[in-house]
């Protein structure tokens, strides 16, 4: 059964949604819930280093098993493994269960990375042609996703303090109420388990045992990074997805700290995260919904991600130079900027990268992508927790996001706008399909 663009963009828009609010609810009380604990900073850089670098290592892998095997098999998987990430992270109370929940939530992110996105173009594509226009549905994708990390992320500041502002809950159970939004989370994503496998028809695929499956992985893996290596368009979306990486990794590691450290206390620190949070992720959905407008009032999708990209960096350098004083007013300002310009500037480049890759390498194309995101992520974070507190610990995500935006200030080789057609990946599909 093939769906109605319509249809598929409401339902890929349902999938970012309810995947991501759990990650939400996890948000503003991860940190915090772990430092409570006993975790020092270095440490919490290590188990999100853990998180990035295991997400890393299976980004290539679980494209190609989602090229090979399937979208909606590979989505389930993502939502078992994030489930119980959740549920050990949120009753973990050493370093050993809390590395392993790391793990989980890697590999589930990296389950995760392009399989949604590959099923919707691949949908469109078969409803409406090859010159069907994307950036529509990529950015009410982005922005539901946004949207739910921006619910999730109020609920799981604010929950915790409305259920347990004296303290009770905690004596009478022993869990910290800042676990509860946890164990939410895992109840959501089991839900989405079964979503993703009532609402999201794949045509049939031929039958194929696990060492079919296994030995189609390496080739989908090499035809992807063999286009992000020799398709210069493809690979300038890959390093800026690399530099948008490191402004995250550093921007996620700090600002909590800086929260509770304002208020006083953890609990008020994960409130006003949360609010920061929220807003940031609400910059993003708004982004995301003026991606087509940008490139339309720019001229093209170029000339919308180097708009998007240089207001993250405006961002970034607010937050760097705001580091060491109470001036909290410039450092939220600075912080919408930073999710506001990610936002607009994705879905033109992610239309470019759709356009330049075929159905059979497009979610191994998408894992390339998040494979950047989240090596830079993980070495930005780690540096960063290295230097001195204050301006100094920001700087790698500023200089890495300032560079990412440089590359997009001279047009882009052979860049096509919607109606080109795409061009096919230069290597064959994986002959196990």
């Amino acid at each position: 059964m093939v769906l109605d663009p319509l249809t598929a963009r409401r339902r890929y828009s349902a999938v970012s949604f309810v995947f991501w609010l759990p990650i939400g609810l996890c948000v503003p009380v991860q940190v915090l819930l772990l430092t409570e604990r006993g975790v020092s900073l270095s440490a919490l850089a290590a188990l999100f280093a853990v998180h990035s670098l295991t997400a890393a290592a299976l980004e290539l892998p679980t494209g190609g098993l989602s090229d090979v095997l399937g979208r909606r098999a590979v989505l389930a998987a993502s939502g078992v493994l994030t489930a119980a990430a959740l549920a050990l992270t949120a009753l973990g109370t050493t370093v050993w269960p809390l590395a392993l929940a790391m793990v989980l939530k890697g590999a589930a992110r990296a389950l995760n990375s392009g399989p949604a996105e590959a099923w919707y173009v691949d949908t469109v594509h078969a409803a409406e042609g090859p010159d069907a226009a994307l950036r529509p549905g990529l950015a009410r994708g982005g922005a539901a996703a946004a949207a739910a990390l921006a619910l999730g992320t109020l609920a799981g500041g604010l929950g915790p303090w409305l259920l347990d502002r004296d303290g009770r809950l905690e004596a009478a159970t022993g869990l910290p109420a800042l676990a509860v939004p946890l164990l939410i989370g895992a109840l959501i994503s089991a839900f989405y388990v079964g979503y993703v496998l009532l609402a999201l028809p794949e045509p049939p695929r031929p039958p194929a045992t696990l060492r079919g499956v296994l030995a189609g992985i390496p080739g989908a893996v090499a035809s992807g990074v063999r286009h992000a290596a020799r398709d210069a368009l493809v690979r300038r979306v890959v390093l800026t997805t690399a530099a948008v990486g490191s402004a995250l990794g550093v921007v996620e590691l700090l600002t909590p700290g800086r929260a509770a450290a304002l208020t006083g206390s953890a609990g008020g620190g994960a409130v006003l995260y949360a609010v920061l949070a929220c807003a940031g992720f609400c910059g993003t959905a708004l982004g995301n919904r003026l991606a087509p407008t940008a490139a339309r009032l720019t001229g093209s999708g170029e000339r919308a991600v180097l708009a998007g990209e240089f207001t993250a960096v405006l961002g970034v350098a607010l937050l760097c130079v705001t580091a060491a004083t109470d001036l909290l007013a410039p450092a939220a300002l600075g912080y919408l900027l930073v999710y506001v310009g990610i936002g607009a500037a994705s879905p033109s480049a992610n239309e470019f990268l759709h356009r330049r890759t075929d159905s059979a390498g497009r979610a191994t194309a998408l894992s390339v992508q998040s494979l950047a995101l989240q090596l830079a992520g993980a070495c930005a974070g780690v540096v960063a927790s290295a230097l001195p507190a204050g301006a100094a610990a920001w700087l790698p995500g500023l200089l890495g996001l300032t560079a990412g935006a440089l590359l997009w200030t001279r047009r882009a080789p052979a860049a096509r706008e919607p109606g080109a057609g795409p061009r096919p990946a230069t290597a064959p599909a994986p002959s196990s399909r």
